[in-house]
């Protein structure tokens, strides 16, 4: 069963849908004066999502899940399709596990951005408690899983960088800690040479994002996002033990309420991103728009495109465990295709179509396989959608 809503969210203004996820249409000539950037503004061209439909419902049916979301965004007209199915709507709060990864990235290079700090200068330079270890590793390898540090996998309870799953530490302790042992000494590889996926090399970005601003990581979300975005959803924590079994599956007891998760001062940066489906839309859109959330200025455009490249290709030759490449939170695609993701364990998945200028946003809570699997059963149908409404 699907289902719609209308919701206002700040400048936001979602399109309801009924019985197809089409956005709604002007033809008026009046309306092409409307600012294209404004996601409030109606679309001026008629998009119909209905092709979707039976696949996720199918898809479903088949896996025994409970419901899915789906936010279509397009550069232009913003939010241009949105359709909920089983228990979800507009307003679940869900854990996008390491779908947090494209949204904490740019929390470093907005900083980058206001000149804090050089992304690719050592975080030696800029951290007291970086002094006298890893003197080369720089922020950028780190958000690009590039640090020779220990990633998550295939071991994410690294004994040495365990920290970075306990929510009763502060973040800058436990990059401190991690940063510091010797522990991990023999288990290091020379940056820039291995793709490690994620791991607590994250926590340290965090901790250097919060030395060189003088901000919590909280603070930095509320200036950077939040308000010029207006986002009311969006937020993080360090869920992985505190509820249900978060290693290995979706915690159910979450239930969609943040306020289940005790406050922490080490949210997990990789993997600990809760959001609803409309807010994190509006990241996607920043994204599209060349950095910008209405009228702010948030990355520079040329920090949005570095942050879709693929550095590690470029920097070393790196190969990815998938075959792709990838940029500062995004796989990057090596096929030819203009397609990148920001996928994550509990099956969100977030794309962009840089060539197309659109992108998605699919929420399921259930797995990474389960979430790619639908997502590849549905760029075809979102991209003739696309086309068919241009």
């Amino acid at each position: 069963m699907t289902s719609t809503r209308i919701r206002s969210l700040g400048a936001l203004s979602a399109i309801a849908l009924l019985g197809t996820l089409v956005a709604g249409c002007s033809t008026d000539e009046s309306a092409q004066a409307a600012d294209p950037t404004e996601s409030t503004s109606t679309p001026e061209r008629e998009y119909d999502f209905s092709a979707v439909e039976p696949v996720v419902e199918a898809f479903l049916a088949e896996h025994g899940l409970d419901g899915a979301g789906l936010v279509v965004v397009d550069e232009e007209d913003g939010i241009v399709g949105e359709r909920y199915f089983g228990g979800f709507d507009a307003d679940r709060v869900s854990l996008v596990a390491s779908a947090s990864k494209m949204v904490t990235a740019g929390v470093l290079v907005r900083l980058a951005d206001q000149g804090l700090l050089d992304l690719d200068r050592p975080i030696a330079e800029y951290v007291d408690w970086a002094a006298g270890h890893h003197p080369e590793i720089t922020v950028a390898q780190l958000l690009s899983n590039s640090s020779g540090l220990v990633g998550l996998l295939p071991n994410p309870a690294y004994g040495p960088y365990v920290c970075q799953f306990v929510p009763t530490v502060e973040l800058e302790i436990c990059a401190a800690s991690a940063w510091s042992t010797p522990a991990d000494d023999a288990d290091i590889a020379p940056p820039d040479t291995e793709f490690r996926y994620g791991g607590v090399q994250w926590q340290i970005a965090g901790a250097v994002a919060e030395t060189v601003s003088g901000r919590t990581w909280d603070e930095l979300l509320q200036e950077i996002y939040v308000e010029p975005c207006g986002l009311e959803s969006l937020g993080y924590n360090n869920h992985w033990t505190q509820i249900g079994d978060g290693l290995s599956g979706y915690p159910t007891e979450f239930g969609g309420d943040p306020s289940r998760l005790a406050p922490t001062e080490n949210p997990h940066l990789e993997g600990g991103l809760y959001i609803d489906p409309l807010d994190y839309a509006e990241l996607l859109l920043l994204h599209l728009r060349d950095g910008r959330c209405g009228d702010t200025q948030i990355l520079e455009p040329e920090s949005v495109e570095l942050m879709h490249t693929d550095r590690v290709g470029a920097t070393y030759g790196g190969e990815t465990q998938t075959g792709t490449g990838y940029g500062f939170g995004w796989w990057i695609d090596r096929s030819g295709s203009t397609r990148i993701n920001d996928p994550g364990a509990y099956g969100a998945v977030p794309w962009l179509d840089l060539g197309g200028r659109f992108g998605a946003y699919l929420v399921l809570e259930a797995s990474a396989q389960l979430g790619l699997e639908l997502a590849g059963q549905l760029y075809d149908p979102v991209e003739a959608a696309i086309t068919a409404a241009r």
